[in-house]
């Protein structure tokens, strides 16, 4: 009699086992969350670099439609041509735009100024306009204690010493300047070693884009590499898409901004005009800083310029919501105003100033991420 078969199925893991493992989990779910809030600044910095060189890469291709050619070779005219317009803002117009930004910061200085005194005026307190300064007495402090004056003829008869400040004063106004000084250097260093790091990524990423996507779905199971190589496909269309338009926009936004202040004539339009078309990256919240940035310089150069400048804010809302972006962001991205405002200020709270830049191109990879997963997207091809 032949022995019974065995039963295929494995037998059933044990009740501690699975306690264990779902422990694990739990514990690797939380030091994931962990790395990602301690390291955020890094991961935004990447993030960056990665929608630098999905840039440099769309141009390459807008490129090719009109002179054809190898990759490399369209790639490194684009480089070329950045790099010689930033040259020449920098050679040409450099002293401009230094010039400008100098007025235009006293411009605004003196406005909040302006502004203040005029709330003051009308009962309302203004002291979060005051530089958060406070002098507050050593704690060791003595109390002075009072000397009789002294007679006429001995303040007459005293030889007359030079008022030379203490060492411990000089040391002390030392520390204080080279202290300055070093938060001012690192905070210069990190800036540009920021925008380094960024622009060496990108170009990097965009030097051989196949490379780093191979890469990618070499993480991913066989069976799944067909549907991740679509989901990345997608996601890089969407961003190359989304970020012409958006330079387009902002090209657009700055040449009208800086036409229109310098025939209103207000100080600075060179410089207004630029950082009205750098702010235009940042949906919502970068059009309305740089509205009021725009009014602000206007100030003081009469009641006339100050509705013109608010009439021209106007046109550029119009022009950026009605016209630029549903006609340019048409086929990259559709994200409903309310999401996007609301992404914005819960990725500012979190991330700061990273968070609030990025907020849109984040919200879009996770657009197209979600609608792969659900099945509810069609594919782009790329």
């Amino acid at each position: 009699m032949t022995a019974a078969a065995a039963d295929p199925t494995p037998p059933p893991r044990s009740l501690a086992w699975s306690i264990a493992m779902g422990g694990c989990g739990i514990v690797a779910f939380a030091a994931l969350l962990g790395l990602v809030w301690y390291s955020a600044t890094t991961l935004f910095l990447i993030f960056a670099g990665i929608l630098f060189g999905v840039f440099l890469n769309a141009l390459s291709h807008l490129l090719s439609r009109l002179i054809g050619g190898p990759y490399l070779l369209r790639l490194a005219m684009v480089c070329v041509l950045i790099t010689g317009i930033l040259s020449g803002v920098v050679v040409l117009g450099g002293a401009t735009i230094a010039q400008q930004a100098s007025a235009l910061t006293a411009t605004l200085r003196s406005q909040v100024g302006t502004v203040k005194g005029f709330l003051e005026r009308r009962g309302i307190d203004t002291s979060f306009l005051d530089p958060a300064i406070t002098l507050t007495p050593a704690p060791n402090a003595t109390t002075t204690i009072p000397v009789a004056p002294a007679s006429t003829s001995d303040i007459t008869n005293r030889p007359k010493t030079p008022d030379f400040p203490s060492a411990g004063t000089i040391a002390s106004g030392t520390t204080a300047l080279l202290g300055q000084t070093a938060r001012i250097l690192l905070g210069v260093f990190g800036t540009v070693g920021n925008i380094f790091v960024v622009i060496l990524l990108g170009v990097m990423l965009a030097l051989q884009p196949e490379v780093y996507r191979n890469g990618l779905l070499a993480f991913v199971p066989a069976r799944h590499s067909a549907y991740a190589a679509s989901l990345i496909d997608d996601i890089a269309e969407t961003l190359r898409r989304w970020l012409l338009g958006q330079m387009t926009t902002m090209s657009v936004i700055f040449l009208i901004a800086w036409i229109g202040l310098s025939i209103i004539g207000v100080p600075g339009a060179l410089v207004l005009g630029f950082q009205a078309g750098l702010l235009t990256f940042i949906p919502t919240v970068g059009s309305l800083v740089a509205g009021i940035i725009i009014v602000l310089a206007s100030l003081g150069s009469g009641w006339t310029a100050v509705v013109s400048a608010f009439g021209l804010y106007l046109m550029l809302q119009f022009l950026e919501g009605n016209i630029l972006t549903p006609l340019i962001q048409r086929h990259a991205i559709n994200i409903p105003p309310a999401t996007l405002f609301a992404s914005q200020i819960f990725l500012g709270v979190l991330f700061g100033l990273w968070g609030l830049a990025l907020a849109l191109p984040l919200i879009a990879v996770i657009k197209v991420v979600l609608k792969h997963v659900y099945g509810e997207g069609e594919h782009v091809p790329a």
